[in-house]
């Protein structure tokens, strides 16, 4: 029988299945449709009916809607909780109605005080990611959306009054010495462990005792970014001071619940902002979080002040891609008034040879 609506406690389902041309093209259906009204139902039907018939006439991947390929999409928890108002906003236009100029427009509607690089993050890359899932199983158009420019970039910056992009400054080994100095030997150690090993925060406080080897100087770090779980090797004196520390069972600040324990006692990627601000304070050198103070402090360490090739560099700071560090994180130390001063200072005259011929003596003069 064609779709009818029938109420089952306060939510109306539906049953039967779609005709068109006088046969069923779609059902049986037996499933709720969410309204609490008759009417409410009778407009699911509707809608319903009107998808179906599409996708029979013309085809299932051209009548796929937004809404359809998110269903077929397996999200992180991070990236479902991105899409639901992306789901909001466009759930229901057809996947080939949406281009990237229009996945573009979502930003500044859900996200006005953002940066383009977030709108980027976390509107584009999800629903992007959405909609070449669909491509991939069902065929549908593929969508690849050019990324925003500068100028809607600088644009952007000047609606917010705030500057995105800021340049990080990378840790130096003096600022090390000066932060450990003043520092509990947890942090220390830390802080120490991330700018000889490029380890990211996450990756530093999620170590765990079983997750060191002493007799090869090795620590396993956990997978990130693309890259697999990895044992990397320490000096001597880092797997030292990592042993000396009594490993802490932090608290889980949403649950309340103990976490394993933890060579650094952090629990989350965070922990550790306003201990680090007030060591900094104490110590009197500026505040760097993790990433200045470890990666970027890392490749530049290595770079720029001690001439080690990109390429080695990248590696063992567990880079595919050296141009990519080379980009972001190798950050010039040159004073700009100095190259400035290049310029006015007078090049250094080379001394005149001294002419080989012999100066004639009077006596000779007389003779010619």
């Amino acid at each position: 029988m064609p779709l009818e609506p029938y109420q089952r406690g306060s939510i109306y389902w539906v049953k039967g299945w779609i005709e068109y041309n006088g046969r069923p093209i779609a059902g049986p259906y037996r499933k709720s449709t969410r309204a609490t009204t008759e009417a409410g139902a009778r407009d699911w039907i509707r809608d319903e009916t009107e998808l179906q018939i599409r996708k029979h006439v013309i085809g299932e991947e051209h009548t796929l809607r937004f809404a359809d390929a998110v269903e077929i999409y397996l999200p992180s928890p991070q990236t479902a909780k991105q899409l639901l108002p992306i789901l909001e906003e466009i759930g229901d236009l057809p996947l080939g109605a949406i281009t990237g100029a229009l996945l573009k427009s979502l930003g500044p509607k859900l996200k006005p005080k953002a940066c383009t690089d977030t709108w980027w993050r976390e509107i584009v890359t999800p629903a992007r990611a959405v909609i070449n899932n669909a491509h991939e199983f069902k065929g549908t158009p593929l969508l690849r959306v050019k990324r925003y420019d500068k100028f809607e970039r600088i644009a952007q910056d000047q609606r917010r009054q705030k500057t995105s992009r800021v340049e990080r400054i990378p840790a130096t080994r003096e600022w090390i010495e000066a932060f450990c100095a003043t520092a509990d030997p947890y942090n220390a150690a830390m802080v120490r462990f991330m700018f000889e090993t490029a380890a990211r925060i996450d990756q530093a406080i999620s170590i765990e005792p079983d997750d060191l080897r002493p007799e090869t100087c090795e620590v396993r770090i956990k997978a990130q970014k693309g890259h697999e779980e990895s044992w990397i090797a320490v000096s001597p004196e880092m797997m030292a001071e990592l042993e000396a520390l009594q490993p802490k069972r932090p608290k889980n600040l949403k649950t309340g619940q103990l976490l394993s324990p933890r060579v650094f006692g952090y629990g989350s990627p965070t922990g550790y902002n306003n201990r680090w601000k007030t060591i900094c304070k104490c110590a009197g050198i500026p505040y760097l979080s993790a990433h200045p103070a470890g990666r970027h402090g890392f490749f530049t360490e290595l770079v720029v002040r001690q001439g080690v090739d990109p390429v080695t560099a990248a590696k063992a700071g567990r880079w595919s891609d050296p141009n990519l560090p080379m980009r972001i994180y190798a950050h010039a130390e040159t004073d700009e008034a100095a190259i400035r001063a290049r310029f006015r200072t007078k090049p250094v005259q080379a001394e005149k040879p001294k002419s080989s011929k012999k100066r004639k003596t009077k006596k000779e003069t007389d003779d010619e």
